[in-house]
């Protein structure tokens, strides 16, 4: 498969506070926005996202310090509820009024973060296997506890387990986070570990550390302004997957006056690398309708 930032074009721009942002299009249509998570990793592991961009104008962008674009003079900047700030001059450099947003795993933190200072400026809104810590519905043990039980017997689990245990311990290396990484698949087969190796010259430790800084987090107050946003809302939830328990996604559905829930049974946290299709259809289905 060709690397994604190898098939569309790409442009810059200029943000808030003079860092210079990089974004690549792929695919015609109505513009998508579509903000990476990791926190901390490089646009490129979205790929095409399966295949949407036969139906949008994919704007992916590479938060700042990740990817082709500059690290920030203020490390502060990295924050979650700063990234907002970098969506809204991405919307203003390309001339739009309105823009339908994508945001996968950390980057549904700052997909959220946007439709709540700028609901205005949002027209429809994917939450693709979310990141739940910025409305206060991380995992909890009991759910880490369910799944890990039901894993137990695959042939990496205890090479991936003892990674979980040396990140709690303090291990912050890109090369822990890849060996924890079959956890994060319904199937560890050689395309899902190439995706998963791939982060080893994508993710940055001190963009994720930036992201999650004391203050980025007010779930109370984003879920308030949640709770008002009432444009279309689409929450992409997996089955096997620990960082988006279904559970845990139904209760963020609750918070939004409108919104559709779809589970993709049988494939974890990157399901455009497993099963394409469904994501495909239900991502553009609900942008369509």
């Amino acid at each position: 498969m060709a690397i994604f930032g190898m098939m569309c074009s790409m442009a810059r721009f200029t943000s808030f506070d003079g860092t210079e942002l990089a974004y690549r299009e792929a695919g015609e249509g109505a513009p998508l926005v579509v903000l990476a998570g990791g926190p901390g990793r490089s646009s490129g592991y979205l790929e095409n996202l399966g295949g949407l961009d036969a139906h949008r104008r994919l704007v992916v962008l590479d938060n700042r310090g990740t990817g082709e674009s500059a690290e920030p003079a203020d490390p502060f900047t990295y924050r979650r509820d700063m990234l907002v700030r970098d969506v809204e001059m991405l919307r203003r450099h390309l001339g739009l009024d309105v823009v339908d947003v994508l945001g996968h795993s950390a980057g549904a933190g700052i997909a959220m973060g946007y439709a709540a200072d700028f609901p205005d400026r949002v027209g429809k809104l994917v939450l693709l296997t979310p990141a739940l810590r910025s409305v206060g519905l991380s995992p909890e043990q009991s759910d880490w506890d369910t799944f890990l039980a039901a894993r137990a017997n695959e042939p990496w689990f205890e090479s991936a387990t003892t990674a979980l245990q040396r990140t709690a311990a303090g291990d912050t290396s890109v090369e822990n986070r890849v060996a924890a990484s079959p956890l994060l698949y319904a199937r560890w087969d050689e395309r899902a570990r190439a995706h998963a190796n791939a982060e080893l010259g994508q993710w940055k430790y001190h963009v994720a550390l930036g992201y999650n800084a004391e203050g980025a987090f007010v779930p109370g107050v984003l879920r308030r302004a949640l709770a008002d946003f009432d444009h279309p809302v689409l929450i992409y939830a997996c089955g096997e997957d620990p960082i988006s328990p279904v559970r845990r996604c139904a209760e963020l559905a609750e918070l939004f006056p409108d919104v559709t829930m779809y589970v993709h049974e049988g494939v974890g946290h990157y399901p455009w690398v497993e099963e394409p299709g469904p994501v495909v259809k239900q991502i553009a289905t609900f942008l369509d309708a």
